[in-house]
């Protein structure tokens, strides 16, 4: 049986926010990936998947499709995953309660966090703009997750570009920053973004086409910014 069935059959308990009996403590906080068999984690995702694609008043088929391709799923699972997203979309109570569960079993693995909002912005982005009220949600679910509003505009940029395509803020750091904290910047974001440390540290294969992206993103910031402050390009 798949997760995606398993999901069907325990749907009423696992799209309540407030369950709890699926999140067990985690004593190993090495992985960038969930337990495999999670199946309280994967609700909660859905959850949260489902309350973004309402956010503006309006679940698209393109956002459905969007979440079936970023929180991947076996061709032969289609059907499962889309009345698995019907039924949390109309079960679905806030989802704070869904980014609360998953903050507090998973708030020692920030790669897996930032994989989720990654995955959330891009179902925003789904149908070509992302909406206020969508941003709110975004805003909303990245402070439960414990991120700071400056890893926030920095997460954000990396998906919808800078205000305006401002490379000191998809990095996370000031216009008065040093080169030597701009350097270390940029080298702990691609450490911690790198599609192949993603995956060696167990992150779901889903995150790995937007961790590509988004490390191009973060490498494009730092190349203009050391453009703009006129070092010559080299490996650091």
């Amino acid at each position: 049986m798949t997760i995606w069935n398993r999901l069907l059959e325990r749907a009423q308990r696992l799209f309540d926010p407030h369950h709890e009996d699926d999140l067990p403590a985690l004593a190993d906080n090495s992985s960038c990936g969930p337990d495999p068999q999670d199946v309280g984690f994967t609700a909660a995702v859905v959850g949260l998947g489902a309350k973004l694609a309402k956010a503006d008043g309006e679940v698209t088929d393109d956002e459905v499709q969007v979440f079936s391709k970023v929180f991947r799923a076996a061709p032969e699972d289609a059907a499962s995953v889309r009345r698995v997203f019907n039924l949390a979309r109309q079960t679905v109570r806030g989802y704070e309660g869904y980014a609360s569960k998953i903050a507090r079993k998973y708030g020692d693995r920030p790669c897996l966090l930032e994989g989720v909002l990654d995955g959330l912005f891009y179902i925003a982005g789904a149908d070509g703009v992302v909406t206020l009220d969508e941003m709110i949600y975004l805003q909303k679910v990245s402070s439960i997750f414990g991120f700071s509003e400056d890893d926030f505009r920095r997460i954000k940029a990396s998906h919808l570009g800078a205000d305006p395509d401002d490379p000191y803020e998809i990095l996370g750091v000031s216009h008065s920053a040093n080169f030597d904290d701009i350097r270390v910047a940029y080298r702990k974001l691609m450490a911690d973004n790198h599609p192949d440390r993603l995956v060696m540290n167990g992150a779901p294969h889903e995150f790995e086409a937007r961790a590509n992206e988004k490390a191009a993103t973060i490498t494009g910031a730092y190349a203009k910014i050391r453009a703009e402050r006129g070092m010559l390009i080299r490996a650091d």
